[in-house]
């Protein structure tokens, strides 16, 4: 086929979604997730039971979004498939079959970085929805990840402030936890924020040098906060549920949107793309609009469905690597710790 008629399948297994999704010419013709929900049991992802998930679903999603593509496996030109990072087991999976199937199939396989997948998320050609200019910077946060990554070109991406601990989404899950909320709990506390008053109760920002991260001091203060309140008052989570969730989410905010302000500061740049799970968080978002009038940034954000773990966006960054013929080889192994 022609540089002008590509088609792609884009395989995503690195944690607990398997996903397929099949792209032409840049554009989604399909997006199927296959969610596990047996992990909300555990209150957190178990690789060992992913893993098993993906061998189960990775073959009827594959199927179900080559068929709403209307698009047959022998149309395809390249299948592109998420490498790393993520739970090995689970890579493991995604792996496997993309090789096996490209080389049945005799097309191109193309290995894609997941961090670059939710960066490269942006570039997908969806009406509505502006792409950042080069170079911008592209902050992601999920339950894995969070990272400022400065991109200067497709594949010319530097992370420069990142977590030295605790991702983004497990400050929500962990002070979800502290509260008895279930999992994941970033949803529920970005809901009962809404209702609450955000500087009900304050908690402290941890300090941390140049642009990168720390939540695991701000979980253990929502800790011994609770302790101390439920012991005067055994009922003071129910009580003050809404305005704790308001005040756990406005700090989180603030962390975020500081580094943002340094980063943009110390680069010039003022398009700010995000990415990742977390960034279908209400306050998260408005907190990013309101700094387009107060700092003079650009924003994007991508279509919902786009931002949470999806194979569109490794479709994306398979489609840019074809028309870059940037191909792997049969031997090429999943990477648990791989880096932009």
């Amino acid at each position: 086929m022609s540089l002008q008629n590509i088609f792609i399948l884009g395989i995503e297994s690195s944690c607990d979604d398997t996903a397929a999704s099949v792209m032409h010419n840049g554009r989604i013709l399909s997006n199927v997730v296959a969610n596990q929900k047996i992990h909300e049991e555990y209150g957190g992802v178990v690789p060992e039971l992913a893993s098993r998930a993906h061998q189960q679903n990775i073959v009827p999603v594959v199927h179900q979004a080559l068929k709403k593509a209307n698009v047959s496996k022998e149309q395809l030109n390249a299948i592109a498939f998420t490498k790393g990072p993520g739970l090995m087991g689970s890579l493991l999976v995604g792996t496997s079959f993309a090789k096996s199937l490209a080389f049945g199939l005799n097309i191109p396989l193309i290995d894609v970085n997941h961090m670059q997948g939710h960066i490269l998320a942006h570039f997908i050609d969806e009406e509505g929805y502006e792409k950042p200019p080069l170079p911008f910077m592209a902050m992601t946060i999920s339950g894995g990840h969070t990272q400022i990554v400065r991109v200067d070109n497709y594949f010319d991406m530097t992370v420069i402030g990142e977590t030295i601990d605790d991702a983004v989404g497990e400050a929500f899950d962990k002070s979800g936890k502290i509260l008895g909320l279930g999992y994941p709990a970033g949803p529920e506390i970005d809901k009962r924020a809404k209702l609450g008053n955000p500087k009900a109760f304050k908690f402290t920002k941890p300090k941390v040098d140049g642009l990168n991260f720390s939540f695991s001091g701000l979980k253990t203060a929502i800790l011994y906060f609770v302790q101390k309140e439920t012991k005067t008052n055994s009922n003071f989570i129910e009580e003050n549920l809404n305005d704790i969730c308001a005040s756990i989410q406005h700090t989180i905010i603030g962390i975020l949107i500081d580094k943002l302000k340094q980063a943009s500061k110390e680069t010039g740049i003022m398009h700010i793309a995000i990415g990742g799970g977390v960034s279908a968080n209400s306050g998260i978002r408005q907190a990013l609009k309101d700094g387009e009038k107060k700092f003079g940034w650009t924003t994007y954000v991508p279509k919902f469905e786009f931002t949470t773990d999806n194979a569109a966006m490794i479709a994306i960054v398979g489609h840019l690597k074809y028309l870059e013929g940037d191909f792997a080889q049969q031997d090429v192994v999943a990477s648990a710790r791989l880096k932009i």
